[in-house]
């Protein structure tokens, strides 16, 4: 028992601190990829490259002056930010990053935890995610910061009725497991699910652009029309938890993606590789190039989101909400109908 509790311990510390790594380099990636877009350097003054930039600005947000408004409702003012990131934390807990390693008899999972509803889950803990915008938009007392939060709510709930249809044809692709370890392994035995979900994996794309308040789906915080969005009121510190929780928000969104539709830590001729190589189940060789394969992919996935805030301008609230009501609901119900009449005739359902 102690063993067990200082395995998952240890795993949950690696992802918690992977997650925080990840989320401060995003930002400094993100300025150096635009940069680069825009034909100039980016950060460069702090630390070799700007290294060090990401640490400049969280100490910057630490150590500046703590604000909260007279007529904010200061206890909702200050859990808010909380809520979005511990949400944005816990949904990466289920994510399986690399193949179990053997020590000695027996096999560690590279997984926080894994439950037989891991993807109804999943939906659940990001959907809570829009409380913590809702409640700080709302706790403010300003106008700008209310409508930012009601953009944000309504934005999150149009799209995630396509994403949760998209990844029921998903399910039903795997097999109708509801496990993410048991998705990967599905993909590992044969093709990745992107194969046989192609407009799935778009319209998913696209909702996670949408759920993680990504351009041009950024209309909940529209510096143009709404000074800040949601956290307009929030400075220092909280504003710091806010801009990180979207990060992380970002990272594992595209670490989901990775997972459900690219194979995560599979790879084409990974068996033939390993044997080749003399590996056996267990090594952790084998460990190590599955988490370097899954990383990789989450990386490029990461990539893709910000070279599409720094190309797309920003939709309309119209355009925003006709996209995902009239365009991706009725892709999404085609795909699943699509996807029912595939699996019948592979005789993989019965009605």
């Amino acid at each position: 028992m102690t063993a067990f509790i200082l395995y998952k311990s240890i795993i949950c510390l690696a992802i918690f601190i992977l997650s925080l790594t990840v989320a401060a380099y995003a930002s400094w990636w993100e300025r150096k990829l635009s940069g680069f877009l825009q034909d100039r350097y980016g950060p460069n003054r702090a630390g070799k490259w700007g290294l060090l930039q990401p640490l400049a600005d969280g100490g910057k947000m630490l150590f500046k002056e703590e604000i909260i408004p007279n007529l904010s409702n200061k206890f909702l003012f200050v859990i808010a930010p909380g809520i979005f990131i511990i949400t944005t934390i816990v949904a990466g807990v289920l994510i399986p990053w690399a193949p179990p390693v053997k020590i000695g008899d027996t096999y560690y999972a590279m997984q926080a935890t894994d439950i037989d509803i891991g993807v109804v889950f999943l939906l659940g803990v990001t959907s809570v995610g829009v409380y913590g915008i809702m409640i700080g938009g709302w706790a403010s007392n300003n106008k700008y910061s209310l409508l930012g939060a009601i953009r944000a709510s309504a934005q999150m709930i149009s799209y995630e009725l396509a994403m949760g249809i998209s990844l029921i044809a998903l399910i039903i692709s795997a097999g109708g497991t509801l496990s993410f370890s048991e998705i990967l392994q599905v993909q590992d035995a044969g093709y990745a699910n992107v194969v046989w979900q192609p407009l799935g994996f778009v319209i998913f794309f696209v909702c996670s652009l949408a759920e993680t308040n990504r351009a041009p789906f950024d209309l909940a915080e529209c510096e143009t029309e709404l000074v800040g969005g949601y956290h307009t009121e929030y400075s220092a510190f909280k504003l710091g938890l806010f801009l990180f929780a979207e990060y992380m928000a970002m990272f594992v969104s595209s670490a989901v993606m990775a997972g459900f539709y690219f194979g995560g830590y599979n790879f084409p001729f990974a068996a033939e590789l390993y044997q080749a190589m003399g590996l056996e189940e267990g090594s952790w060789i084998i460990t190590l190039i599955g988490f370097t394969v899954y990383f990789a992919k989450t990386l490029l996935f990461i990539s893709v989101f910000m070279w599409i805030r720094w190309t797309l301008p920003r939709f309309r609230y119209d355009q925003l909400m006709n996209l995902g009501w009239k365009a991706l609901l009725p892709l999404s119900l085609l795909n699943l109908a699509i996807t029912v009449v595939v699996e019948f005739i592979r005789g993989n359902i019965q009605f």
